[in-house]
């Protein structure tokens, strides 16, 4: 009796690896997509009320939304414009990431690159202490103890770097709180987020780019400068964007220390101006409904305005993935 064998099975085509498709792959998939159109849905239903509501105020106002110096629901018709809360939300945060940022990186590198272990993982530790503290805990210690002490060093600024208008005082007897002592309290609240974030991306940095740096007789700073920062650039630059949304949100603690005012000034130093997010907890309240209309619609602005932001950063991180060590 003779067999025949089965005519062979050609093989498959190289490159092209055969795919199992497993229920659990299947239902993971399922669950990321989800969650991935989910997290638009949230994003479109806040986008949609907030414009509704701005509208309805907007509508209304017979001030300029935009240009009027004035908040003031109390007058008849009532006048709102947000310029005064757009400068001061805007510098207080390019004010906190001035001081923030190369701090926060210098103490990344320290903890990566030059302190021992056990300091390193000390410093660390505590950084991540920082972060926890809630942010009424900092403004509480911003208005009872940075705003005394810092009184000292206004009037430094105002004597010597007085002719530049920025570090302008015009009553040198009052109080700072001021958009640069909001600066300086948003720098330090960032400080631990922009750390934390940085320090991680460093540590991802491969080891051989390091060490044949150093085989072809690099220093250590310019290991650091041609190799550990090219990588981690736009890991640092997502960490200070990280930092800036947290800057440009933050209420309670810019509530506590600034003294809000209606007067757009050059001069850092003086009590003037505002914040977006200060103005609405300070105002809402007492608000009436057309009010409130008008702080959903200030807190439009300050959701375009970091959406703005957050696309920038992808704009900029997006033009340095050519770099050849991040994609190796």
């Amino acid at each position: 009796m003779t067999t025949t064998a089965p005519p062979p099975t050609a093989p498959p085509p190289p490159g092209r690896a055969k795919t199992v498709s497993r229920p659990g792959d299947r239902i993971f998939a399922g669950l990321s997509r989800g969650s991935g159109i989910f997290v638009l849905v949230i994003m479109g239903a806040i986008a949609l009320f907030l414009t509704v509501r701005a509208v309805s105020a907007i509508s209304k106002d017979h001030a300029n939304f935009f240009t009027t110096f004035e908040w003031n629901a109390a007058l008849t018709p009532p006048k709102f414009g947000i310029a005064v809360l757009a400068y001061g939300t805007v510098v207080s945060a390019v004010i906190a990431m001035v001081i923030a940022v190369p701090i926060a990186v210098g103490i990344a590198l320290f903890i990566t690159h030059y302190a021992p272990r056990r300091l390193g993982d000390v410093i660390a530790y505590v950084i991540d202490l920082l972060a926890a503290v809630p942010s009424i805990i900092y403004g509480l210690w911003g208005a009872l103890f940075l705003v005394p002490h810092l009184r000292g060093l206004n009037l430094w600024l105002d004597h010597y770097l007085g002719w530049t208008v920025v570090f302008h005082k015009a009553d040198p007897n009052s109080t700072p709180r001021s958009l640069f002592t909001v600066g300086i309290l948003l720098a330090i609240m960032i400080l631990p987020i922009i750390t934390n974030v940085s320090r991680e991306v460093i540590r991802q940095v491969p080891k051989m780019h390091e060490e044949a740096a150093l085989a072809l007789g690099a220093t250590r700073w310019e290991v650091i400068r041609m190799s550990v920062l090219p990588f981690a650039r736009s890991g640092i630059i997502s960490a200070s964007m990280l930092g800036l949304g947290r800057a440009l949100g933050e209420t309670m603690a810019v509530a506590t220390v600034l003294s809000a005012s209606p007067t757009l000034s050059a001069h850092l130093l003086d009590p003037a101006g505002g914040t977006f997010s200060q103005n609405i907890v300070a105002k809402f309240g007492e608000a009436t409904q057309y009010g409130r209309d008008a702080l959903i619609a200030s807190g439009l602005v300050l959701f375009v305005i970091t959406l703005l932001v957050n696309g920038a950063a992808r704009l900029i991180i997006a033009r340095r993935k050519e770099y050849s060590g991040a994609n190796a």
